[in-house]
């Protein structure tokens, strides 16, 4: 069985929250929110600042929590430092969940400016409370698809590590448009299942799956999904969606910082399709970038985080 790790966190754990005008939201959503900060023991004076961005359905203060036959996100942190495999560093866990279960860390009417929120005053915070000698971004999922695409829409960071992260939406939500219409049909239309998402006692795995389509189309449009009741595609609402896909935003944003992208050869929602495209045009475009296409799936691939962790923080280290 996987090891389990009883080791205790040695370093400083510390929690605040603050409050942002960036995430007014038509959702009711909170713009105070919590971020949890760790540092390795012993460690002081200036030190890179790592951003861990959650995947949709998570948050990043809860990888901190205990783990049966696992580490936590500081227990890793800590035994890299430890094992010399890895510069210390501010390791920081922002709460970036929303009532529609995450967010893609770009600018929404609907979810909240998270890509200025990130880009700005979470840095902002940071740099006032913390000696900071410049700072990443790592993420698995939709936290991997926020790290690409902050790496490519803002100059702010010198490191970005993406895991998995969203990329060929014609692969990864295109495909999907029919069933979500076929789970949204007994409540009449999107507003009618949020209603009943809101009310229900007890969510169902489809009614997860269903509600991160809505979060997408809350995120790149109005709202509403970009086909009808016949699942015919609305050609502008669906091209508002590709136009934050990694493979046309690599077109027009190419001075990327130093970039890891790595995905699971047998991804069940097709990412790795996209990313190898997406591999293949920085190739021709000539954006260097660590790149790896590993055995595994979408899930359990944390291990990768002993990887892209001291990649990062060698990486912001060199750049300061």
């Amino acid at each position: 069985m996987p090891e389990h790790s009883f080791e205790p966190i040695r370093g400083i754990l510390e929690r605040f929250s603050f409050s942002s005008e960036k995430l007014e939201n038509r959702l009711g959503d909170p713009m105070e929110r919590e971020v949890l900060v760790h540092i390795p023991p012993g460690k002081t004076g200036p030190m890179p600042c790592i951003i861990y961005l959650a995947p949709f359905t998570g948050t990043g203060f809860a990888r901190a929590n205990w783990r049966a036959f696992g580490e936590t996100l500081p227990q890793r942190h800590e035994r890299l430092v430890r094992e010399g495999k890895m510069t210390p560093s501010i390791l920081v866990m922002p709460d970036t969940f929303t009532s529609m279960g995450g967010n893609q860390f770009v600018d929404s009417e609907i979810m909240g400016n998270w890509g200025s929120w990130l880009r700005d005053d979470l840095r902002n915070e940071l740099n006032n409370r913390y000696d900071i000698t410049g700072f990443g971004l790592v993420g698995k999922s939709s936290g991997g698809y926020g790290a690409i695409v902050r790496g490519m829409k803002d100059d702010c960071w010198k490191a970005i590590a993406c895991h998995s992260g969203d990329c060929g939406f014609e692969l990864l939500f295109g495909i999907e448009m029919a069933s979500t219409l076929t789970e949204i049909a007994p409540y009449g239309d999107e507003n009618g299942f949020l209603d009943y998402i809101r009310n229900t006692s007890s969510m169902k795995s489809d009614d997860f799956h269903t509600l991160m389509i809505l979060a997408m189309a809350a995120t790149y449009s109005d709202g509403t999904l970009p086909v009808d009741s016949n699942c015919k595609f609305d050609d502008e609402k669906w091209g508002q969606w590709l136009d934050w896909d990694p493979l046309k935003l690599i077109e027009k944003y190419q001075n990327l910082p130093p970039c890891w992208v790595d995905v699971g050869d047998k991804d069940q929602y097709n990412i790795q399709y996209g990313l190898r495209e997406l591999h293949s045009r920085m190739n021709e475009l000539g954006i260097p970038h660590e790149w790896e296409e590993f055995p595994g799936t979408h899930s359990g691939i944390d291990h990768r985080l002993d990887l892209s962790l001291p990649w990062l923080s060698s990486q912001i280290e060199s750049a300061s």
